[in-house]
């Protein structure tokens, strides 16, 4: 059997169906999954962080932090709730310009097969690549779907099959494979928003205690709540910054981010003094905690007996708490990928390759990688619309 069409899209997720609903007619999007957009129905607890109020170039990390730029300011998270609205569909802000639906994370990708439909593209599913290439005037890719082969030959290409996070739902280096069969460069990839870990299990007996702090590493930091796991750290600030982290940097942790420790304490002791030190500190930190840290910081006695030196002392190293963790989680539980295809290859206002014309890389295949809290979502949507707009301006002329 054999097909011809004008773009084939590898990638049902979020950058590939966006780009579906804007490449104009002739568009065959497959994926080897047997439903599309799963990582748009599990992100989010099920109900989808689809983009941030406060999205911009700075919310990014790339080789090439300009590269960014052009996608997201002429598809903003603006337009895009635009479009959510338009489909009905209930949201709110969760924290920190994190909008979620009130509803299910289906009701995103419901949203994105019902533009694709308009936009008049076909969905193939359980369907995978066998081959491809180019002829010098079309690809040609040999695809394996429902037991049998299929050739497709196709104007544009697009690689939207995303990175190598969360292989349990099929994740795999195949747009890098791809790229570099074509030409293109890849930076390094290795997990990003994912927890970190320590060889030795020290806070085993902390597993499930959360608080808000400040982690820092490498000149960058992050005000969220950090989780104490059987394995290491977790939580919103721990996702952050380990895409700032490399193995044998330490972080350093501010158990008390509001600044508003010492102060407390002073008062505490002024009203209390007779009351335990420990107790005093479990009014402000959890009581698991501050037990892990009585033998490293030697904490002792009343607040009476403590001098104001000592506890300015005590509160500058629990503000500067450094650890040095020895790993992470993996792409086993990482959210994104950090790194991907070099964006000195592709033209940022178009996401087509300088190598080869009708290649296209988008979403999280490409080196572009937001914080945590819906960004990523945003630069699929902001990079699969710059895409498609491009192919169907092309098919027009």
């Amino acid at each position: 059997m054999t097909c011809a069409v004008s773009t084939l899209i590898l990638g049902a997720g979020a950058a590939g169906l966006m780009c579906a609903a804007h490449a104009g007619p002739g568009v065959l999007v497959i994926d080897h999954a047997r439903a599309p957009g799963e990582k748009i129905r599990i992100s989010g607890g099920g109900r989808c962080n689809f983009t941030n109020l406060h999205t911009g170039p700075e919310n990014f990390l790339s080789a090439n932090p300009h590269f960014c730029k052009s996608a997201l300011a002429r598809y903003t998270q603006w337009d895009f709730l635009d479009l959510v609205a338009r489909h009905g569909i209930a949201w709110h802000e969760k924290t920190l310009g994190q909008l979620f639906c009130d509803g299910r994370a289906t009701q995103i990708v419901a949203m994105l097969l019902a533009e694709a439909r308009r936009a008049g593209a076909d969905l193939w599913l359980s369907t995978r690549v066998v081959d491809l290439g180019h002829d010098g005037t079309r690809f040609r890719a040999v695809l394996e779907r429902e037991g049998a082969r299929v050739d497709v030959t196709a104007r544009n290409l697009v690689l939207a099959t995303g990175g190598k996070s969360i292989p349990k739902m099929g994740a795999t280096g195949l747009a890098y494979d791809i790229a570099r069969r074509f030409g293109h460069a890849v930076t390094e990839t290795r997990p990003a928003l994912v927890p970190l870990t320590f060889s030795d299990a020290p806070f085993a007996g902390l597993a499930g205690v959360a608080l808000p702090v400040r982690a820092a590493c490498n000149g960058t930091g992050f005000a969220e709540a950090a989780l104490f796991t059987h394995r290491g750290l977790s939580g919103p600030a721990i996702l952050q910054i380990s895409s700032f982290w490399r193995e044998g940097d330490a972080i350093c942790l501010d158990l008390d981010p509001a600044g508003t420790l010492l102060e407390s304490l002073r008062a505490a002791r002024r009203n209390a003094g007779r009351r335990n030190l420990t107790t005093a500190l479990g009014h402000h930190l959890p009581g698991k905690l501050v037990s892990h840290l009585t033998p490293s910081l030697a904490l002792a006695g009343n607040l009476g007996d403590q001098s104001d030196a000592r506890l300015s002392a005590l509160v500058t190293a629990l503000r500067s708490w450094e650890l040095r963790p020895t790993g992470s989680e993996g792409y086993r539980t990482a959210e994104v990928t950090l790194g991907g295809i070099d964006t000195h290859g592709l033209h940022s206002a178009t996401m087509e390759s300088r190598l080869l014309p009708g290649l296209f890389a988008i979403g999280e295949a490409v080196d572009v990688t937001g914080w945590l809290g819906g960004y990523n979502f945003q630069w699929a949507w902001s990079s699969g619309w710059a895409a498609g707009q491009a192919i169907e301006a092309r098919g027009q002329v």
